[in-house]
């Protein structure tokens, strides 16, 4: 996969196979996993910069990217019964990495028992034996 700079003209460089809109987590690694073998042409589109900023890289720094909108898209969430008809803020990121550039460098995989519920739910393959490998790859 070959990267490009901001505002680069697209269309000089051909067709492309997918198209990925946002690079925040999950659209790096499909981006990695569908151009690995170099037979498909892969653009990954993010609307934000960089993740360089000192904040990012800095847990205690999730604070000021909350308010940053170079970094954040700084939604609001639409009025909802359960808030007594008001809007809540809804960080998300807006920058390489997405919102797990703004959430204070913290990780968390779920409960096993949390995908053995979905799996006797109904939804084959998600339960805790078959998503562990795909944890462990990434």
């Amino acid at each position: 996969m070959a990267c490009a700079t901001r505002r680069a003209k697209v269309a000089a460089v051909g067709n492309f196979d997918y198209i990925i809109v946002g690079a925040g987590s999950a659209g790096c690694v499909l981006a990695e996993r569908l151009s690995a073998d170099g037979g498909h042409r892969v653009l990954l589109l993010e609307a934000g910069g960089t993740d360089s900023s000192f904040w990012i890289k800095t847990p205690i720094g999730y604070g000021r990217t909350f308010a940053d909108a170079s970094v954040n898209w700084k939604y609001q969430a639409a009025p909802s019964p359960g808030l007594g008809g008001r809007t809540m803020y809804w960080p998300r990121g807006r920058v390489l990495g997405g919102s797990s550039s703004i959430n204070a460098l913290v990780y968390c995989r779920g409960m096993p028992a949390d995908f053995e519920d979905w799996r006797q739910m109904g939804n084959p393959g998600w339960g805790w034996d078959e998503v562990r490998p795909y944890f462990e790859k990434s």
